[in-house]
């Protein structure tokens, strides 16, 4: 297939660009290069002749119509967004002009491309929206696992402009006849992630031997998926999915956020030995952020069932294989710190 991919430089759009360049599919690779894109972690596949970078802003409806007309793909898969929810809270507005209004204008030059369709190519095309489980809200200990039926609740600047992406995706479809497939996930994690994030977060700070801080008593549950056995998924579901279904991806490992951080610090021990001692003495207890959800955890047994796809990894051998990347990739990520914050320290993400 020649696929339409948005977000291609991301940390899980380009696990989904090396699967399918792999498996034989061509890629048209939209991204705007944001701080968190990579065009590194499209490793090999990004010198393949099947892969274009088409260095643009899904916003930009122009540039959208024009990289339909010029590929005439035949699916699309929608990944770019803003998705750091610490991000969203303090700035909200590039989460709702990235997340709604360019899911929006997306939408509509797809539209346009699709109505110049016809016979098998119409018949085949897909439009698949990768969207996340905040949308669905927080659980409580005790609560069914999300599904492909539970209702919606985002409670973050970020959940809710990706639940009103979703919204807009399946409007598309229900009004305009546009073959609109969903799927939501749950936390990924694995090579080549922005180092903001949780768990790379804890990982280069352990290695530094600085603090890792951890939102309230640590408690909060998410359920956790390795990138590439999700990329798999992602691309299951564009080539077996049906139009106007939603699949909710899992690998079925929820762990509270200190038992991810205490993981972190034992492998890190086990591999860089420190003569301070055990790395569990950098935890430190933080003020909890407004609005924490307390649980996520996803239900994936439609995907399992009807896509004949599980995830491979459980999340002990997934962070240890995530753990050493990140030891032997320094370059990576000091590069990464020196040219974005300038000396500052990462993010803001916490447990």
């Amino acid at each position: 297939m020649k696929i339409l991919l948005t977000g291609g430089c991301g940390f899980i759009g380009s696990a989904v660009v090396r699967r399918a360049i792999r498996a034989g599919h061509e890629i048209i690779n939209i991204d705007k290069m944001t701080y968190a894109a990579s065009e590194e972690a499209l490793e090999e596949t990004g010198a393949n002749l099947r892969h274009l970078l088409v260095k643009a802003d899904i916003c930009d409806l122009a540039a959208m119509h024009a990289a339909f007309a010029a590929h005439q793909p035949d699916a699309v898969m929608h990944l770019a967004a803003e998705s750091h929810v610490d991000r969203s809270i303090d700035g909200p507005a590039d989460f709702v002009h990235t997340n709604v209004t360019g899911t929006f204008l997306l939408l509509e030059a797809a539209r346009t491309y699709f109505a110049t369709l016809s016979g098998e190519k119409r018949e085949n095309f897909r439009f698949h929206h990768i969207s996340t489980d905040e949308v669905f809200g927080a659980l409580e200990d005790g609560d069914p696992a999300f599904n492909e039926y539970t209702p919606y609740d985002p409670r973050s600047p970020y959940s809710a402009s990706k639940a009103a992406s979703d919204h807009l995706a399946r409007a598309w479809m229900h009004t305009y006849g546009l073959p609109v497939i969903v799927s939501n996930t749950t936390n990924n994690y694995g090579k080549w992630q922005f180092p903001e994030k949780l768990i790379p977060l804890m990982l280069i700070n352990a290695i530094d031997e600085k603090p890792l801080p951890v939102y309230g008593a640590g408690v909060n549950t998410r359920d956790w998926l390795f990138v590439d056995d999700h990329a798999e998924a992602l691309l299951k579901v564009l080539t077996c999915g049906v139009p106007g279904d939603t699949y909710c991806i899992g690998a079925r490992q929820p762990r509270k956020n200190i038992d991810v951080v205490k993981a972190i610090c034992a492998i890190v021990d086990e591999k860089l030995p420190s003569k301070a001692g055990a790395r569990e003495r950098l935890i430190t207890y933080v003020t909890d952020r407004p609005g924490h959800d307390h649980r996520y955890e996803i239900d994936p047994t439609t995907a399992e069932k009807e896509l004949h796809w599980e995830a491979a990894h459980d999340f002990e051998r997934g962070l240890r294989v995530t753990a050493q990347w990140y030891l032997d990739n320094e370059a990576w990520w000091r590069g990464i710190q020196a040219k974005t914050y300038a000396g500052q320290r990462l993010g803001g993400a916490k447990a």
